[in-house]
């Protein structure tokens, strides 16, 4: 399947996606800050990148925006804990599209619906 990079300063949230990707045949690679997610991704070369929005350190956006500047055509799924009006214009969806995301999932979030996001953007031209 796919090597997957899962950005998320929550350990437990890390470890949920691992567990579901992996049962889904993906290998996982992982990283608890967009600073180290990029350092990853030029180590593991992933294809595709799940990252949290808010994190310290370096937060989601400039994270995918710097990781698609870098690597053109990286698939990348940016995630919220819904911190953000979603329905909004200039919202996190809209926002997360302009700075590079294929696709934008809202934590909690059921496994159906995760797994067909994750397999929507990998199939993606």
């Amino acid at each position: 399947m796919a090597r997957v990079l899962i950005i998320d300063d929550d350990y437990a949230m890390r470890q949920a996606i691992r567990e579901i990707l992996e049962d889904a045949g993906h290998e996982i690679v992982e990283a608890p800050n967009g600073l180290s997610g990029i350092e990853m991704q030029r180590k593991h070369h992933v294809d595709l990148v799940i990252s949290d929005i808010f994190m310290p350190e370096k937060e989601g956006m400039s994270t995918i925006r710097d990781l698609c500047g870098e690597f053109p055509g990286l698939r990348t799924i940016a995630m919220s804990g819904g911190n953000d009006d979603l329905s909004t214009p200039g919202g996190f969806i809209e926002l997360a599209r302009r700075f590079g995301a294929r696709a934008t999932i809202t934590k909690p979030f059921k496994v159906e619906e995760f797994l067909a996001v994750v397999n929507q953007v990998l199939c993606e031209e």
